[in-house]
């Protein structure tokens, strides 16, 4: 909610520079990338709600100190205490916890698209928030849907009966190396890296154009500008999705996007002045920003080793919320000496150096996993792994004996729905 509008608003606050106003708008994201991985470690060993109720407490403390506040270094303190409440993988954890195997596909999906609807509507709401109430609005606003959370969270959401370890969704220490290891996820954390960067960078500046072109009379109030930007590029995003799953032209839609986002940073640099100029590169922008934020999380899933999924995902996870806390605080700094153009320049630096990254990414894209039931009591490992990895389309076997599965990576063109567990019946 903040991203829109903290830049023209956060001017009034005291001792406010555009180096200060940058640090602030990415210190959110700082916290929250430390912190993302050790609550969800210590979500296992002291439950998760009174992790995602800790979460919740800063974040609101957080946002009460922000409404109240009047000088940017009030406000740095405010958003840094905002991210603390880092329980973003202790929820994922919590839903693994709470849905069955075969529906938790569904569980992520539903989440993902609220997070995606969130973001829309924050976007649109927040500049009618702030005409009205100014930032102290924004931040109470946010200070009431913590306590929201915080009544579902204990009079709706149920407590698990028990909170085993998931590899789809948790992070584990001893897998970090492998993890860390794998140059595939390492491209792809880079990616979301750049990607958060030149997010947080670009609406550094676009708030304070947009309010240029108020006063010019072109533009009545900024959610006029970001409601149809919303709308219109979710709406143009979704044909280059289908392309890229439908006819396996994952890396060609990939690196496109990528290269229209430094193209798009690259002439809002020469053309940032302009009211079409601005329309028309930010509508191209987040048309490739949505393609983007949707590609990278079903790649790293696709990328990372089963058993591993869960640590590989925090990892990304605390990537991209460092990309935010990097990209405002460059940003702010930059402004200072260089202004709208030089942030634009460095954005579309930032997107070349990704795209030389991207190049070389051999996407698992036409793998998915499927998990399979077992009984380990009737089959022994060795037999189930030589039988199962003889079916087309299977490239590699993990067990899972807690949960009493197998994750099998397979070929989708190759493999045979339900081959699998006809092989079992057999064995």
């Amino acid at each position: 909610m903040l991203i829109p509008v903290f830049t023209v608003y956060a001017v009034d606050l005291n001792a406010a520079t555009p180096a200060l106003i940058g640090v602030a708008l990415g210190s959110y994201g700082l916290s929250q990338g430390i912190l993302q991985i050790p609550f969800g470690l210590l979500s296992d060993r002291i439950g998760r709600k009174p992790i995602i109720t800790l979460g919740l407490l800063l974040f609101l403390a957080g946002s009460l100190w922000g409404a109240l506040t009047d000088s940017i270094y009030g406000m740095i303190i405010a958003r840094t205490l905002q991210g603390t409440g880092a329980i973003g993988s202790v929820l994922i954890a919590l839903l693994a916890d709470l849905t069955p195997d075969a529906e938790r596909t569904k569980a992520m999906a539903v989440i993902g698209s609220s997070i995606g609807l969130s973001f829309s509507l924050a976007m649109v709401l927040s500049p009618a928030i702030a005409h009205a109430y100014g930032l102290s609005g924004i931040f109470y606003f946010t200070a009431v849907l913590a306590t929201l959370g915080l009544l579902l969270l204990h009079t709706v959401v149920p407590t698990p009966i028990k909170e085993p370890f998931h590899s789809n969704t948790d992070a584990r220490p001893r897998l970090f190396k492998s993890v860390v290891a794998n140059h595939h996820l390492q491209r792809l954390n880079a990616g979301i890296f750049c990607q958060h960067f030149i997010l947080t960078s670009t609406f550094f500046v676009i708030p304070m154009l947009l309010q240029e072109q108020i006063k010019q009379g072109h533009l009545i109030q900024q959610w006029r500008f970001y409601l149809p930007l919303m709308i219109f590029s979710f709406l143009a995003m979704v044909p280059f999705i289908v392309i890229a799953e439908k006819m396996s032209r994952i890396k060609t839609v990939f690196l496109s996007s990528v290269l229209i986002t430094g193209l798009s940073q690259l002439f809002l640099a020469f053309t940032y002045q302009y009211w079409l100029g601005i329309c028309a590169l930010m509508f191209s922008y987040f048309v490739v920003f949505n393609i983007l934020e949707a590609s990278l999380p079903s790649l790293i899933s696709k990328q990372a080793d089963p058993k591993a999924k869960g640590t590989a995902m925090g990892i990304y996870s605390s990537f991209q919320f460092l990309g935010i806390f990097a990209g405002g605080a460059t940003a702010g700094f930059l402004y200072q000496y260089a202004h709208s153009k030089g942030i634009f320049i460095l954005n579309a630096s930032m997107s070349l150096l990704w795209f030389i990254i991207a190049m070389k990414m051999t996407p698992n894209a036409y793998q998915t996993t499927i998990s399979v039931p077992y009984d380990a009591s009737i089959h022994t490992r060795e037999q189930l792994s030589l039988k199962l990895e003889s079916l087309p389309g299977v490239m590699s076997v993990a067990f899972s004996e807690n949960a009493g599965l197998i994750y099998l990576r397979i070929n989708k063109a190759r493999y045979k729905t339900g081959s699998a567990e006809q092989r079992l019946l057999d064995i």
